[in-house]
């Protein structure tokens, strides 16, 4: 897994081996079970997930009680609860497992103190969070400009892994839509 770090790191910025080393010195591995939690409604974000196997899911629970999943991290995907892990709030969403994952995190403390001490660590986390922005953005539209069809083929067009790999239930949360809709959707296109 750390060598998909190292790939991952050196594709978004220029590192010296030293402060690579620094770098990948701050991140622990972690197993997990599929559906296992790692953050939950009002806990606080202290720490960011990289994948490097499996699924994490990013949701919260709508007015209606339903999981509404804002996103999927894949392999080679970063995931957190971004506004607690920037405010140190408490969350508003959960972070789990989607399937058996193994991921590298840093916590937020050890994330920071690398922005002090490796200057293009600043660049790298400025890529990451207008990655997280315009992910965010491109939702937030499709949520308000497409009906179902649309979503879903634009979902199929994107980012096939998720139908592929996600059950159902997942898939619809993603899409927020139902069930029986995807299905639907799924035998028509």
């Amino acid at each position: 897994m750390y060598e998909q770090l190292t790939d991952y790191i050196n594709d978004k910025i220029k590192v010296s081996e030293d402060e690579l080393k620094t770098i990948l010195s701050f991140f622990k591995p972690l197993k997990l079970r599929k559906n296992e939690l790692l953050v939950t409604y009002g806990q606080t974000s202290e720490r960011t997930f990289f994948v490097g196997k499996g699924c994490l899911r990013i949701f919260f629970i709508n007015e209606d009680g339903q999981d509404a999943t804002r996103y999927f991290a894949f392999e080679n995907q970063f995931a957190t609860a971004l506004v607690s892990f920037i405010t140190g709030g408490p969350s508003d969403e959960f972070i789990q497992a989607a399937e058996h994952s193994e991921l590298l995190y840093i916590t937020h403390r050890d994330f920071y103190h690398l922005l002090e001490i490796v200057p293009q660590w600043e660049s790298f986390y400025r890529h990451y969070l207008e990655k997280a922005y315009v992910n965010n953005t491109k939702r937030l539209m499709s949520f308000l400009t497409q009906d179902a069809t649309e979503k879903y083929r634009q979902l199929l067009d994107e980012n096939p892994v998720i139908i592929r790999r996600l059950p159902n239930k997942l898939v619809a949360s993603y899409l927020n839509i139902s069930q029986e809709t995807l299905s639907r959707l799924k035998s028509k296109v």
